[in-house]
């Protein structure tokens, strides 16, 4: 039975997240092995020893690293590396990543041993290039004020919208990963009255009840950014701050069973929909990364901790059905 990483988890009060880029000229598969095997350890440990606290680790792997370190062929079928998305306005950037670590757990504590450990073991072939630690504000709202998640779906569900099923049967259980790190214009958004932020969300602020479609603006976030019940992903979003940098903002983390409905959310955000309407949160939050990763199952990391999963070494440049080459 293939077992899934941790991605259908309810996201804990704080978080990890690190992006690392390999070295260029050295050997990876090695390091990858062990960080396989320390994903593994790390997640049964904190089950153990902190069985209350929801301590997890779930790894995502890049389209390039990917080849890189002759995982299977043919690759998932939708993982690429991700390309920017320019509307007449915002643009949805495409950054570098490999590595994907999103770390989650009741305790601070607990976060900062898992990604110490992680960085021990990476730290000779990969450097992190991106490392942002997230916490719970308030009743699970953004630094912007509003309830953030509200159309995640929830119990039974959340497999379905979350994990890939028989469609890529070799790759069954696993998940795409995307993620953006958006930084906010606070002064911007909190100079505006509450209603016309209302209006920015398309929520009213302290209930989070959305507004009637009457009300609420063609270019609010969640008319644009909520795509219909049938596409739906799973976000564990969480805020992050630095007052003194004055640097405050959301990472962005979406688990699908395609990548396609990520994709088509994004589209309308900063093209729009129709092209021009832009989703007006844009106008305040700024996306600095935006990076396309694969979340394999448990099995898989199993697998590749042990050797088992690699690509036979045939020497040989293979192209592959997007273009691509080994």
């Amino acid at each position: 039975m293939t077992i899934s990483q941790h991605v259908l988890d309810y996201h804990g009060n704080n978080t990890i997240f690190q992006v690392w880029v390999f070295k260029p000229q050295l050997s990876v598969k090695e390091a990858f092995m062990r960080i396989c095997a320390l994903v593994d350890n790390l997640n049964n440990s904190g089950q153990n020893r902190f069985p209350d606290s929801g301590a997890t680790c779930v790894l995502g792997i890049g389209h390039d690293a990917w080849l890189r370190l002759d995982l299977p062929r043919p690759l998932p079928l939708e993982l690429e590396n991700f390309r920017p998305i320019t509307g007449a306005k915002h643009t949805a950037v495409a950054t570098a990543g490999d590595l994907h670590f999103h770390i989650k757990g009741s305790q601070p504590g607990i976060c900062f041993d898992m990604a110490a450990a992680i960085t021990a073991t990476l730290s000779t072939v990969a450097d992190c290039i991106e490392e942002v630690h997230g916490f719970r504000y308030w009743d699970g709202r953004s630094i912007l004020g509003f309830v953030d998640g509200t159309e995640n779906p929830h119990g039974d569900e959340r497999a379905g919208f979350g994990l890939i099923g028989d469609e890529d049967a070799a790759y069954k259980n696993g998940s795409y990963l995307f993620v953006q790190k958006y930084i906010h214009n606070l002064m911007a958004f909190s100079s505006l009255t509450v209603e016309e932020q209302e209006k920015v969300f398309g929520r009213y602020k302290m209930s989070d009840i959305e507004m009637p479609d009457n009300i609420k603006p063609a270019n609010a976030h969640i008319a644009l950014a909520n795509i219909g019940d049938e596409f739906k992903i799973i976000r564990d979003n969480m805020p992050f701050g630095n007052m003194g940098a004055n640097e405050m903002g959301t990472y962005f983390i979406a688990y699908a069973r395609t990548f396609s409905t990520v994709k088509k959310m994004l589209d309308n955000m900063f093209i729009g929909s129709p092209p021009g309407n832009y989703d007006r949160l844009l106008d305040f939050s700024i996306a600095k990364t935006g990076t396309l990763f694969f979340a394999p199952s448990a099995t898989f990391l199993s697998d590749a901790a042990s050797g088992d999963i690699f690509q036979p070494d045939t020497g040989k440049n293979e192209v592959l059905p997007n273009g691509s080459s080994s």
